[in-house]
Protein backbone atom coordinates (compact mmCIF):
# COMPACT_ATOMS: atom_id res chain seq x y z
CA UNK A 1 0.00 0.00 0.00
CA UNK A 2 2.00 3.27 -1.11
CA UNK A 3 -0.89 5.85 0.57
CA UNK A 4 -3.89 5.46 2.63
CA UNK A 5 -5.93 8.37 4.81
CA UNK A 6 -6.94 7.71 8.50
CA UNK A 7 -10.30 9.84 9.22
CA UNK A 8 -11.52 10.20 12.89
CA UNK A 9 -14.79 11.44 14.64
CA UNK A 10 -14.17 14.70 16.41
CA UNK A 11 -15.95 14.07 19.90
CA UNK A 12 -17.30 16.12 23.01
CA UNK A 13 -18.55 14.46 25.82
CA UNK A 14 -20.44 15.07 29.04
CA UNK A 15 -23.51 15.79 30.53
CA UNK A 16 -24.41 18.71 28.41
CA UNK A 17 -22.84 17.63 25.14
CA UNK A 18 -26.01 18.43 22.82
CA UNK A 19 -25.01 22.32 24.10
CA UNK A 20 -21.69 22.56 21.75
CA UNK A 21 -24.34 21.15 18.69
CA UNK A 22 -25.07 24.37 17.56
CA UNK A 23 -21.71 25.61 17.08
CA UNK A 24 -20.58 22.97 15.70
CA UNK A 25 -22.56 21.72 12.85
CA UNK A 26 -23.43 25.21 11.92
CA UNK A 27 -20.53 24.66 9.47
CA UNK A 28 -21.73 21.93 8.09
CA UNK A 29 -24.48 23.90 6.34
CA UNK A 30 -28.12 25.10 7.87
CA UNK A 31 -30.82 22.57 6.93
CA UNK A 32 -30.05 18.31 8.74
CA UNK A 33 -32.59 15.24 9.38
CA UNK A 34 -32.37 13.70 12.37
CA UNK A 35 -32.55 10.00 12.10
CA UNK A 36 -32.70 7.87 15.25
CA UNK A 37 -34.12 4.84 17.15
CA UNK A 38 -37.65 5.08 18.49
CA UNK A 39 -36.90 5.49 22.16
CA UNK A 40 -33.94 7.37 21.84
CA UNK A 41 -35.78 10.51 20.07
CA UNK A 42 -37.91 10.52 22.97
CA UNK A 43 -35.34 10.88 25.08
CA UNK A 44 -33.12 13.22 23.73
CA UNK A 45 -34.74 15.17 20.37
CA UNK A 46 -35.98 17.90 23.48
CA UNK A 47 -32.86 18.22 24.38
CA UNK A 48 -31.32 18.93 20.90
CA UNK A 49 -33.90 20.87 20.09
CA UNK A 50 -32.93 23.01 22.97
CA UNK A 51 -29.44 23.20 21.83
CA UNK A 52 -30.27 24.55 18.02
CA UNK A 53 -32.35 27.48 19.74
CA UNK A 54 -30.95 30.64 18.56
CA UNK A 55 -29.07 29.22 15.73
CA UNK A 56 -29.06 29.03 12.10
CA UNK A 57 -29.91 25.36 12.29
CA UNK A 58 -33.46 24.17 11.15
CA UNK A 59 -34.09 20.54 11.64
CA UNK A 60 -35.80 19.67 8.17
CA UNK A 61 -37.33 16.04 9.66
CA UNK A 62 -37.19 13.68 12.21
CA UNK A 63 -37.36 10.26 10.74
CA UNK A 64 -37.51 6.99 12.76
CA UNK A 65 -34.19 4.34 11.79
CA UNK A 66 -36.52 1.62 11.89
CA UNK A 67 -36.80 -1.79 13.46
CA UNK A 68 -32.70 -2.74 11.93
CA UNK A 69 -30.29 -1.32 9.63
CA UNK A 70 -31.09 -2.97 6.05
CA UNK A 71 -29.73 -1.32 2.32
CA UNK A 72 -33.65 -1.73 1.91
CA UNK A 73 -34.35 1.22 4.95
CA UNK A 74 -31.05 3.17 3.77
CA UNK A 75 -31.91 3.39 0.57
CA UNK A 76 -35.58 4.27 1.03
CA UNK A 77 -34.87 6.88 3.82
CA UNK A 78 -31.88 8.74 1.37
CA UNK A 79 -34.59 8.75 -1.56
CA UNK A 80 -37.10 10.56 0.94
CA UNK A 81 -34.49 12.83 2.55
CA UNK A 82 -32.88 13.56 -1.07
CA UNK A 83 -36.02 15.46 -1.42
CA UNK A 84 -35.34 17.94 1.64
CA UNK A 85 -32.26 19.61 0.70
CA UNK A 86 -30.72 18.05 3.97
CA UNK A 87 -26.89 20.26 4.41
CA UNK A 88 -26.09 17.28 6.89
CA UNK A 89 -27.33 14.53 8.62
CA UNK A 90 -27.34 13.70 12.39
CA UNK A 91 -28.14 10.09 14.00
CA UNK A 92 -29.53 9.10 17.34
CA UNK A 93 -29.43 6.23 19.09
CA UNK A 94 -27.79 3.14 19.12
CA UNK A 95 -25.75 1.13 16.57
CA UNK A 96 -28.34 -0.22 14.36
CA UNK A 97 -30.04 3.85 13.94
CA UNK A 98 -26.88 5.18 13.98
CA UNK A 99 -25.62 2.66 11.33
CA UNK A 100 -28.71 3.47 9.58
CA UNK A 101 -27.82 7.27 9.25
CA UNK A 102 -24.68 6.91 8.50
CA UNK A 103 -25.58 4.51 5.43
CA UNK A 104 -27.97 8.00 4.21
CA UNK A 105 -25.02 10.37 4.52
CA UNK A 106 -23.36 8.11 2.65
CA UNK A 107 -25.84 7.55 0.10
CA UNK A 108 -26.40 11.66 -0.25
CA UNK A 109 -22.72 11.71 0.31
CA UNK A 110 -23.52 14.53 2.92
CA UNK A 111 -21.60 14.59 6.46
CA UNK A 112 -22.71 12.90 9.17
CA UNK A 113 -22.77 13.50 13.03
CA UNK A 114 -23.92 10.91 15.56
CA UNK A 115 -25.83 11.14 19.00
CA UNK A 116 -25.18 8.20 20.70
CA UNK A 117 -27.96 7.67 23.66
CA UNK A 118 -26.37 4.81 25.01
CA UNK A 119 -23.05 2.79 25.09
CA UNK A 120 -22.99 0.06 23.78
CA UNK A 121 -21.25 0.07 20.73
CA UNK A 122 -18.47 2.41 19.31
CA UNK A 123 -21.00 2.67 16.15
CA UNK A 124 -21.14 6.68 17.08
CA UNK A 125 -17.33 6.99 15.79
CA UNK A 126 -16.79 4.02 13.15
CA UNK A 127 -16.48 4.26 9.24
CA UNK A 128 -18.82 1.09 8.97
CA UNK A 129 -22.63 0.44 9.24
CA UNK A 130 -23.18 -3.21 10.30
CA UNK A 131 -26.08 -4.68 7.95
CA UNK A 132 -28.65 -7.28 8.21
CA UNK A 133 -31.06 -8.88 6.06
CA UNK A 134 -34.48 -8.57 6.28
CA UNK A 135 -35.08 -11.36 8.50
CA UNK A 136 -32.75 -10.17 10.89
CA UNK A 137 -29.81 -11.99 10.09
CA UNK A 138 -26.16 -10.64 9.30
CA UNK A 139 -25.74 -9.63 5.81
CA UNK A 140 -22.61 -7.33 5.42
CA UNK A 141 -20.55 -4.84 6.29
CA UNK A 142 -21.38 -1.61 4.60
CA UNK A 143 -17.85 0.64 4.18
CA UNK A 144 -17.33 4.42 4.15
CA UNK A 145 -14.56 6.39 3.22
CA UNK A 146 -14.99 8.56 6.36
CA UNK A 147 -16.63 8.40 9.72
CA UNK A 148 -18.68 10.63 11.54
CA UNK A 149 -17.71 14.32 11.76
CA UNK A 150 -18.77 14.67 15.32
CA UNK A 151 -20.09 12.54 17.92
CA UNK A 152 -21.82 13.88 20.35
CA UNK A 153 -21.57 11.59 23.99
CA UNK A 154 -24.12 13.15 26.42
CA UNK A 155 -23.06 11.17 29.73
CA UNK A 156 -26.34 12.19 30.81
CA UNK A 157 -29.00 10.64 28.79
CA UNK A 158 -27.04 7.06 28.91
CA UNK A 159 -26.68 7.15 32.36
CA UNK A 160 -30.68 6.96 32.43
CA UNK A 161 -30.85 4.16 29.48
CA UNK A 162 -30.76 0.66 31.25
CA UNK A 163 -27.01 -0.29 32.63
CA UNK A 164 -27.55 -3.51 30.23
CA UNK A 165 -26.63 -1.30 27.34
CA UNK A 166 -23.69 0.10 29.31
CA UNK A 167 -22.51 -3.89 30.03
CA UNK A 168 -23.00 -5.32 26.57
CA UNK A 169 -20.67 -1.80 25.43
CA UNK A 170 -18.00 -3.30 27.85
CA UNK A 171 -18.17 -6.88 26.12
CA UNK A 172 -17.49 -5.35 22.62
CA UNK A 173 -14.94 -3.38 23.93
CA UNK A 174 -12.93 -5.75 25.80
CA UNK A 175 -13.46 -7.81 22.72
CA UNK A 176 -11.44 -4.97 20.26
CA UNK A 177 -8.21 -5.79 22.35
CA UNK A 178 -8.29 -9.51 22.27
CA UNK A 179 -9.32 -9.66 18.61
CA UNK A 180 -7.03 -7.07 17.33
CA UNK A 181 -3.95 -8.75 18.56
CA UNK A 182 -5.12 -11.73 17.63
CA UNK A 183 -5.54 -11.27 14.00
CA UNK A 184 -2.85 -8.82 14.09
CA UNK A 185 -0.67 -11.46 14.92
CA UNK A 186 2.82 -12.51 13.12
CA UNK A 187 2.18 -9.61 10.61
CA UNK A 188 4.34 -6.44 9.61
CA UNK A 189 1.54 -3.84 10.64
CA UNK A 190 1.91 -0.61 9.16
CA UNK A 191 2.13 3.04 11.36
CA UNK A 192 -1.71 3.54 11.48
CA UNK A 193 -2.28 -0.60 12.39
CA UNK A 194 0.33 -0.21 14.70
CA UNK A 195 -0.68 2.55 16.49
CA UNK A 196 -4.42 1.22 16.37
CA UNK A 197 -3.68 -1.65 17.99
CA UNK A 198 -1.55 -0.30 20.83
CA UNK A 199 -4.82 1.89 21.66
CA UNK A 200 -6.69 -1.55 21.99
CA UNK A 201 -4.90 -1.87 24.98
CA UNK A 202 -7.33 1.10 26.40
CA UNK A 203 -10.34 -1.46 25.52
CA UNK A 204 -9.31 -3.70 28.15
CA UNK A 205 -7.68 -2.38 31.54
CA UNK A 206 -9.65 0.78 31.97
CA UNK A 207 -12.95 -1.57 31.76
CA UNK A 208 -11.91 -4.18 34.38
CA UNK A 209 -10.99 -1.52 36.86
CA UNK A 210 -14.05 0.71 36.20
CA UNK A 211 -16.72 -1.42 35.02
CA UNK A 212 -18.22 -2.56 38.46
CA UNK A 213 -18.51 1.50 39.37
CA UNK A 214 -19.68 2.22 36.51
CA UNK A 215 -22.76 0.05 36.49
CA UNK A 216 -23.91 0.85 39.72
CA UNK A 217 -23.51 4.41 38.50
CA UNK A 218 -25.71 3.47 36.05
CA UNK A 219 -27.76 2.39 38.03
CA UNK A 220 -28.34 5.35 39.87
CA UNK A 221 -28.40 7.01 36.67
CA UNK A 222 -25.47 9.47 37.78
CA UNK A 223 -22.92 10.83 36.04
CA UNK A 224 -19.49 9.80 37.34
CA UNK A 225 -15.47 9.37 36.62
CA UNK A 226 -16.26 5.69 36.51
CA UNK A 227 -18.97 5.84 34.16
CA UNK A 228 -17.16 7.79 32.08
CA UNK A 229 -13.83 6.45 31.37
CA UNK A 230 -16.12 3.38 30.18
CA UNK A 231 -18.43 5.08 28.07
CA UNK A 232 -15.17 6.43 26.21
CA UNK A 233 -13.79 3.21 25.93
CA UNK A 234 -16.84 1.39 24.73
CA UNK A 235 -17.28 4.40 21.80
CA UNK A 236 -13.92 6.55 21.69
CA UNK A 237 -10.91 4.35 22.22
CA UNK A 238 -13.19 1.22 20.27
CA UNK A 239 -14.11 3.63 17.68
CA UNK A 240 -10.14 4.50 17.01
CA UNK A 241 -8.97 1.55 16.98
CA UNK A 242 -11.55 0.20 14.42
CA UNK A 243 -10.58 3.03 12.53
CA UNK A 244 -7.09 3.10 12.67
CA UNK A 245 -6.18 -0.82 12.14
CA UNK A 246 -6.36 -2.34 8.80
CA UNK A 247 -9.93 -4.21 8.40
CA UNK A 248 -8.16 -7.56 8.43
CA UNK A 249 -7.51 -6.78 12.34
CA UNK A 250 -10.99 -5.24 12.98
CA UNK A 251 -12.55 -8.28 14.38
CA UNK A 252 -11.63 -12.53 14.92
CA UNK A 253 -13.30 -15.26 16.55
CA UNK A 254 -15.19 -13.37 19.45
CA UNK A 255 -17.80 -11.81 16.63
CA UNK A 256 -17.47 -14.35 14.58
CA UNK A 257 -18.95 -16.63 17.40
CA UNK A 258 -21.96 -13.88 17.12
CA UNK A 259 -23.08 -14.04 14.16
CA UNK A 260 -23.07 -17.45 13.86
CA UNK A 261 -24.90 -18.08 16.81
CA UNK A 262 -27.17 -15.00 15.25
CA UNK A 263 -28.41 -17.48 12.58
CA UNK A 264 -30.52 -18.94 15.07
CA UNK A 265 -34.54 -17.96 14.78
CA UNK A 266 -35.11 -15.32 17.98
CA UNK A 267 -31.95 -15.17 19.09
CA UNK A 268 -30.81 -11.55 18.49
CA UNK A 269 -34.08 -10.82 20.74
CA UNK A 270 -33.45 -12.35 23.58
CA UNK A 271 -29.38 -11.69 24.07
CA UNK A 272 -27.90 -8.33 23.43
CA UNK A 273 -24.61 -7.89 20.70
CA UNK A 274 -22.39 -7.03 23.11
CA UNK A 275 -23.07 -9.65 25.70
CA UNK A 276 -22.46 -12.75 23.18
CA UNK A 277 -19.55 -10.96 21.97
CA UNK A 278 -18.10 -10.72 25.57
CA UNK A 279 -19.04 -14.92 25.66
CA UNK A 280 -16.96 -15.05 22.14
CA UNK A 281 -14.00 -13.69 23.71
CA UNK A 282 -13.68 -16.46 26.10
CA UNK A 283 -14.32 -19.22 23.34
CA UNK A 284 -11.63 -17.25 21.49
CA UNK A 285 -9.14 -17.11 24.50
CA UNK A 286 -9.69 -20.98 24.83
CA UNK A 287 -8.93 -21.62 21.31
CA UNK A 288 -5.78 -19.72 21.58
CA UNK A 289 -4.77 -21.20 24.98
CA UNK A 290 -4.74 -18.42 26.90
CA UNK A 291 -6.63 -20.38 30.08
CA UNK A 292 -5.10 -17.95 32.63
CA UNK A 293 -6.65 -14.96 30.75
CA UNK A 294 -9.26 -16.83 30.29
CA UNK A 295 -9.98 -16.94 33.63
CA UNK A 296 -9.69 -13.69 34.88
CA UNK A 297 -11.95 -12.73 32.14
CA UNK A 298 -14.53 -15.33 33.02
CA UNK A 299 -14.78 -13.95 36.70
CA UNK A 300 -15.32 -10.46 35.54
CA UNK A 301 -18.27 -11.28 33.06
CA UNK A 302 -19.81 -13.23 36.08
CA UNK A 303 -19.79 -10.13 38.36
CA UNK A 304 -21.65 -8.13 35.52
CA UNK A 305 -24.08 -11.42 35.07
CA UNK A 306 -23.20 -11.86 31.28
CA UNK A 307 -23.34 -14.99 29.42
CA UNK A 308 -20.72 -17.46 30.42
CA UNK A 309 -22.25 -20.16 28.93
CA UNK A 310 -24.47 -21.34 26.54
CA UNK A 311 -27.17 -22.16 28.75
CA UNK A 312 -27.09 -18.54 29.69
CA UNK A 313 -28.17 -17.37 26.11
CA UNK A 314 -30.75 -20.12 26.04
CA UNK A 315 -28.59 -22.48 22.95
CA UNK A 316 -28.87 -26.34 23.68
CA UNK A 317 -24.91 -27.59 24.41
CA UNK A 318 -25.29 -30.12 21.29
CA UNK A 319 -22.87 -30.74 18.56
CA UNK A 320 -25.67 -31.58 15.99
CA UNK A 321 -28.15 -28.46 16.92
CA UNK A 322 -25.23 -26.55 16.30
CA UNK A 323 -23.98 -27.44 12.63
CA UNK A 324 -25.28 -24.39 11.21
CA UNK A 325 -24.14 -21.94 13.96
CA UNK A 326 -20.33 -23.51 13.89
CA UNK A 327 -20.44 -23.46 10.04
CA UNK A 328 -21.45 -19.88 9.96
CA UNK A 329 -18.68 -18.94 12.67
CA UNK A 330 -16.06 -20.87 10.55
CA UNK A 331 -17.29 -18.86 7.23
CA UNK A 332 -18.11 -15.44 8.44
CA UNK A 333 -15.86 -12.56 7.44
CA UNK A 334 -14.00 -12.07 10.56
CA UNK A 335 -12.25 -14.91 10.54
CA UNK A 336 -11.00 -14.16 6.82
CA UNK A 337 -7.31 -13.25 8.40
CA UNK A 338 -5.99 -15.48 11.09
CA UNK A 339 -2.91 -16.91 12.48
CA UNK A 340 -4.09 -19.77 11.95
CA UNK A 341 -6.85 -22.17 11.11
CA UNK A 342 -9.98 -22.40 12.61
CA UNK A 343 -12.28 -25.13 12.40
CA UNK A 344 -15.87 -25.87 13.51
CA UNK A 345 -14.18 -29.12 15.85
CA UNK A 346 -11.76 -25.95 16.83
CA UNK A 347 -14.64 -23.67 18.37
CA UNK A 348 -16.75 -26.71 19.47
CA UNK A 349 -13.99 -27.86 21.58
CA UNK A 350 -13.30 -24.19 22.66
CA UNK A 351 -17.18 -23.84 23.78
CA UNK A 352 -16.66 -27.25 25.50
CA UNK A 353 -13.95 -26.03 27.45
CA UNK A 354 -15.87 -22.47 28.64
CA UNK A 355 -18.50 -25.01 29.42
CA UNK A 356 -15.82 -26.78 32.09
CA UNK A 357 -15.27 -23.85 33.36
CA UNK A 358 -18.65 -22.69 34.01
CA UNK A 359 -19.21 -25.64 35.60
CA UNK A 360 -16.41 -25.94 38.17
CA UNK A 361 -17.01 -22.35 39.42
CA UNK A 362 -20.79 -23.39 39.88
Amino acid sequence: MSEYTVSFTNYTIGADAYGSFGKICEKLGKRFVLIGGKTALSKGIEKLTASIQGTDLVMAACIEAGKDCTYSRIHELSEQIGKLGADFIAGMGGGKALDTAKGVACDLQIPVVTLPTIAATCAAATALSVVYREDGSFESFYYFDKPAVHAFIDTQIIAEAPDCYLRAGMGDTIAKHFECHLSARGDELDHSSYMGREISNLCYEPVLAYGQQAMEDCRNHQVTAALTQVVLANVVSTGMVSLMVHDDYNGAIAHSVFYGLAVLPGFEENNLHGDVVAYGVLVQLAVDGQMEEMGRLYRFLTELSMPVKLDDMGIKNDRGEMAEVLAEIVQGPDLKHMPYQVTEDIIFEAMQQVEKLSAENL
